[in-house]
Order: structure tokens, then C-alpha cells, then sequence
């Protein structure tokens, strides 16, 4: 405390506990050093807490730290707090960020906060990791990057310092932990429910009340629905036997499957089919503007037909409940999707969902239109993505294999930076950064110069081609296959070579110092 010091005259501290006797004894030891110190928790009265917090605020009172155990989590605010004591191992990434947060208020008396964490040597230390990088997806791999740089990528003023053997700690921990494991979801799950005041979150909509919350698309990826997983997790017979329903679990998991939507004109549509037995185009339009700016008219078709299943391929057809009919630019509801959602026990499900995509999606993109094909850059994509954010019109699943799929002017590259060891060397590409402007591509193998596809990739500015770059660092971590972080649009300004053709682009968006540092760096 005396070395990194706090801002202000007084130090208005609070110090997070493992329990009541550990905070009474921090309290007794500092008192016993000369730094006016009190214990307070959950057994003080609500009088008493007041009565401390306005000693400890005051610049002419001799209080200087609090010792808690929970009751600061959420809910108590003292703006004028300089300094945090972390005492406690982090177990959950939740109640760190909470924390963190008792100190993060704004107030005249102060221009940084100071916290010192003592990580400790216990086995959840990795969760700080998670908690600090804070970004909407991570892997393995982004956190170890993280760990090693430490935090570079954090936003604003913050410098965060990490002794050497708390980080070598850290990302031996990483190395161990499978987040995909569902022993790690378990907990993950169990340490929310807690958070939840320890009710069933059956609902994804549980997940949007509360700042630092998992993802619970997690959860939902482990067992195809949601309900699925807190089936398994509660042991929960009733919901088990919800989804005997066939009709009701296809529809479950066909809507399940399209989270986090990509574009929000499906589900807005959805949002009006629960209560309608048809839409038209005109009607959908209105009903996507309620969410977006602006949207052209070939997309709403196109989003029409993507609900009707028109871009589904045969498995798929078999897979899913026929809940919607595309006749004449009027889509109706059929009688298998109007039995399922009549029902109170189904429909509370099928709502949740449609809730949660439209919430999550206006919450990380508000309204922008994004055009055709409606990427965002920096955001994460499936290879299929492409097909329905570009308007394909024909079955999107043809969009998978490697490397290079199009849709007439619209090329969009998908590459692998790290390819498996064993990998054939006749598709062991060269593709690389060469720095956060330009980037070196190869085409498939089979890729001529005099080809129209070689032309059309080489003189791709001449010819009005967009050449779209997906980039992903490892195909795979803890056998979940990895997204795709869409990097923007590339002109080739070099090349060279026949099958492949190697090629050098200049992007039109300069990458982000922390994601490029996060794409080139291993750890």
C-alpha cells in the first residue's frame, strides 16, 4: 500500500475478506499498525454500516479502511473509494468485476484508483484473467496473450502490473483449464445460479440483468438448447419432459442454432409472427426498421426466404419443423409453429429467445446498417455467415471446405494463421500478417494467373471485386472449433507464382494494435 500509494489527501480504502474472522483480523492488524481500520459485515445493522461508510467518505474522520466480506459486492456505493484491497482468491469472475467495480466510481476527490490484487496460490487464479480482459468472446489463447502482455489491450489510463510468478501461475493454469469442459460449465453455471440469488436462471434473459455475467451461449453449444443444459444441471424431470415434444425441440434448436444472430431482420420478424399469422414485405420492413437505421429491400426478401427455409439443404430440411410459408411475398405462419407458441409452457421458451437474440444484438451493435453483405469488422463468423449476411441464394451450406467461396462480386477468404502440424503440405498455405496494414494470402492450390478467378483476385480493384479477409489464429482449442474475426476489405497490390498464387493486400482498415498483438503473438 505505502509503494503504489492512492489518489487524494486520505486513503479511503476497502478490503475484500476470505470470511467474518479474516476481515476482523486484517481490521485488528492494521489498527495495531496506525491505520484506522473497522470490520463490517453482514451481521452489522443497516445503521451501522450508514454510520461507517460516512466516516470513511469524510475527509476529517480518522477512518481510513473498511474490512467486508459480501456485503460490498453490489448494491453499496461509495464513490470516493482511492484504493481496493483484493484478500480474497477470485472464484468467480462476477463477483471480481463487482468488486473492482465498489472502486470504478466517478468522484470529484479522485483521478485513478488503485487496486492491488494478492492472487495467492489457488487454482482459480486464471478467472482474473478472464474478469480483466473483459472482451464479449475469449479463448484459451486470447487469455494467455493477454496474460503475457499484461492487459495491454485494456482500454483508457489502466496499467496493470503482474509479478512473474503470479503470471507464470496464471498461464499454467490457462494451459490446464478446458472452458469447454462440463465441469468448468458446471461451476461456471452453479457460481451464477448463486449470483441469481440462488434461483434457477431458466431463462437466457437471467443472463442480461447482470453486468459480468457467462455467456450463456456456452451452456447452450454444450447441450444444442439452453433448457437442455439446465435440465441436465437441475436434474429438472419437468423440463426433460418439455422437450419429448419433436415439434417443439426443433423449432428450440433450429432458433438456438442461429444465436448470436448475425443481423437482426429474422428475429424482428419472429417477434411479429408470435402474435401474427402473417407478414408481408412491406409489413417486415417496418418491423426490421424498429431495430435498424435503414435496410434494403433484397435483404428483407432475402430474410423472408431464409425463415421459409428456401436456402436450407436436405439434412436440414429433415431436421427442422416446416414453421413458416413464403407464398406470393406473404409469409404465414404454419399450423405446427402456431400449436407450439398457443401453448404457455412452450411459447415462455421460444419468447425467451427471441428476446435474448434481439437484447444482445441491439446491446453490441445498436442500429447501424451495415449494407450488403452486412459485416461489422472485428466481430467473430462462422464460414456459413457469409452465405446469409451476402444474400445467397442458394443453399447456404455450400459454404464450407477451405480457403475461398464467393458469391458473385463479393470473394471472401477464410484463413487458418496456424495450421495443425500434420496438415498435407500441398494446403499448408502461407497466409500471414506481414504488418497491421497488409497481409499475405495465397490462393486455393488450384488457382492459375490466367484463370478469370485469378484475374479477378489479382486485378481485384479494377474488376470491382471485394475481397473480404476472415482470420482466425487456430482452428481448433479444446476441440471446439474456432469463429473467424472478419478484418475488413483487401486490395492485392502484389503477386506472384501459379497454384497457388501468392498475394499481398493492402487492407482498408489498419488492425487494431491489440488484436493484431493477440494474432501474431504465441505464448
Amino acid at each position: 500500500m505505502n509503494f503504489y500509494g492512492h489518489d487524494g489527501e486520505k486513503r479511503k480504502c476497502i478490503g475484500f475478506c476470505v470470511g467474518i474472522d479474516h476481515a476482523q483480523y486484517m481490521s485488528d492488524e492494521f489498527n495495531k499498525r496506525g491505520i484506522k481500520s473497522v470490520c463490517l459485515t453482514g451481521e452489522n445493522s443497516p445503521e451501522e454500516r450508514e454510520s461507517y461508510i460516512k466516516k470513511l467518505e469524510s475527509d476529517t474522520d480518522d477512518l481510513e479502511v473498511i474490512f467486508t466480506v459480501d456485503i460490498f459486492n453490489e448494491g453499496v456505493d461509495i464513490p470516493a473509494i482511492n484504493l481496493v484491497l483484493m484478500l480474497r482468491p477470485t472464484d468467480s469472475p462476477i463477483i471480481f468485476i463487482q468488486q473492482l467495480g465498489r472502486g470504478l466510481r466517478k468522484h470529484g476527490s479522485k483521478e485513478f484508483l488503485t487496486v492491488l490484487d494478492f492472487i495467492g496460490n489457488h487454482n482459480k487464479a486464471f478467472l482474473i484473467a478472464i474478469a480483466l480482459n473483459g472482451s464479449r468472446y475469449y479463448d484459451k489463447d486470447s487469455l494467455k496473450v493477454a496474460v503475457a502482455t499484461q492487459f495491454a489491450n485494456i482500454p483508457g489510463c489502466t496499467n496493470i502490473q503482474m509479478d512473474r510468478i503470479s503470471q507464470e501461475r496464471i498461464l499454467d493454469q490457462l494451459n490446464e483449464e478446458n472452458f469447454n469442459s462440463m465441469k468448468y460449465l458446471r461451476e461456471e453455471y452453479l457460481k451464477f445460479k448463486k449470483m441469481n440469488g440462488g434461483k434457477i436462471p431458466y431463462l437466457l434473459m437471467d443472463y442480461i440483468k447482470y453486468d459480468g455475467a457467462p455467456d450463456p451461449l456456452k451452456f447452450l453449444n454444450k447441450e444444442k438448447t439452453y433448457i437442455g443444459f439446465v435440465a441436465k444441471m437441475e436434474k429438472d424431470e419437468e423440463l426433460k419432459k418439455l422437450l419429448e415434444e419433436e415439434v417443439f425441440l426443433k423449432i428450440l434448436k433450429d432458433l438456438s442454432n442461429r444465436l448470436p444472430i448475425k443481423r437482426i431482420y429474422e428475429f424482428s420478424i419472429l417477434k411479429y409472427l408470435l402474435n401474427n399469422e402473417k407478414i408481408d414485405i412491406e409489413q417486415a420492413k417496418s418491423e426490421i426498421l424498429k431495430y435498424v437505421d435503414y435496410v434494403d429491400n433484397e435483404s428483407v426478401l432475402h430474410s423472408l426466404n431464409c425463415l421459409n427455409g428456401t436456402y436450407y439443404d436436405s439434412a436440414q430440411l429433415r431436421n427442422s419443423v416446416k414453421c413458416f410459408e413464403l407464398k406470393d411475398g406473404v409469409l404465414s405462419v404454419t399450423w405446427d409453429f402456431k400449436k407450439i407458441v398457443q401453448n404457455k409452457k412452450y411459447r415462455v421458451y421460444i419468447e425467451d429467445i427471441i428476446n435474448y437474440a434481439i437484447i444482445r444484438y441491439e446491446k453490441e451493435f445498436e442500429n447501424k446498417y451495415y449494407g450488403i453483405p452486412f459485416f461489422k469488422l472485428y466481430e467473430q463468423y462462422q464460414m456459413i455467415d457469409a452465405a446469409l449476411l451476402s444474400n445467397f441464394t442458394k443453399i447456404h451450406s455450400s459454404f464450407r471446405g477451405q480457403g475461398l467461396v464467393t458469391n458473385g462480386k463479393e470473394y471472401f477468404l477464410f484463413i487458418d494463421l496456424h495450421k495443425d502440424e500434420n496438415i498435407e503440405e500441398k494446403i499448408n498455405y502461407k497466409d500471414k500478417f506481414i504488418d497491421r496494414q497488409y497481409f499475405q494470402w495465397q490462393t486455393p492450390n488450384n488457382t492459375a494467373q490466367s484463370s478469370e478467378r485469378g484475374k479477378n483476385i489479382i486485378f481485384n480493384k479494377d474488376r470491382g471485386i471485394n475481397l473480404h479477409a476472415f482470420v482466425r489464429k487456430y482452428k481448433e482449442i479444446d476441440g471446439i472449433v474456432q469463429s473467424y474475426i472478419y478484418i475488413g476489405k483487401g486490395d492485392v497490390v502484389e503477386y506472384y507464382g501459379e497454384k497457388p498464387i501468392t498475394v499481398k493486400m493492402k487492407m482498408q482498415n489498419e488492425m487494431p494494435v491489440s488484436l493484431y498483438t493477440e494474432f501474431i503473438k504465441k505464448v
